[in-house]
């Protein structure tokens, strides 16, 4: 019986955080750039998959129950990741229309950035972006909250599991793509995307900011 309850457990994280992180937003449009350019891509793959663990703990802990009391706190972060994605946005665009072939890559990828830089943005694209708290805080947080016992972090260890089969997926693919993005123009192509992916993401974040 108890391990029927472990693999249900572990099953049910595991499907709600996949289901949640397969979409092209910020953080999977940062981490295939960095696969793609490879560089540093270890360390985007494991501070994702531990950033989303921690919160998805911090949610099943009573986090999520904390943000729905708290409207101030939720306006701030909301605002905040608003205009984060609209600058990350207008950056992304500037390369595609003002930046010179040789400033948006190599025939290895994008010009070589330290490991800090490169982790240091990340950060701020994961824990400025209102929609990562309330896929892994509020959803699945409140889902794994659910459970009964210790299972509540079995059903952690399934989500961070199946973070770690997406990330480690889209570096895959980003290696795979490496040929193709010895062109510059296939990045103008990628910040292209990646600037009207974070517009929307801003003007639907800043929508849905509470009054």
């Amino acid at each position: 019986m108890w391990t029927a309850n472990v693999s249900s457990s572990w099953l049910a994280g595991f499907t709600v955080c996949l289901s949640l992180i397969v979409s092209i937003g910020a953080q999977n449009l940062y981490v295939l750039r960095q696969a793609v350019s490879g560089q540093h891509v270890r360390a985007c793959v494991a501070w994702c998959v531990v950033s989303d663990a921690l919160l998805i703990g911090v949610g099943v802990a009573g986090m999520a129950q904390l943000l729905g009391r708290s409207p101030t706190l939720a306006y701030y972060l909301t605002m905040g990741g608003a205009a984060f994605l609209l600058a990350y946005g207008l950056l992304a665009w500037w390369r595609v229309l003002a930046a010179p072939d040789a400033s948006l890559g190599t025939a290895q990828g994008v010009a070589p950035r330290g490991l800090l830089s490169v982790l240091g943005t990340l950060a701020v694209i994961t824990l400025l972006n209102p929609h990562v708290y309330l896929d892994t805080v509020v959803l699945v947080g409140s889902i794994g909250a659910r459970q009964d016992g210790g299972l509540k972090w079995i059903f952690v260890v399934g989500a961070a599991s199946a973070s770690l089969v997406w990330f480690a997926t889209l570096a895959l693919a980003g290696r795979r793509l490496q040929g193709v993005f010895a062109n510059p123009k296939a990045w103008r192509v990628l910040d292209a995307l990646t600037g009207a992916t974070m517009f929307v993401l801003a003007w639907w974040v800043w929508s849905g900011a509470p009054e």
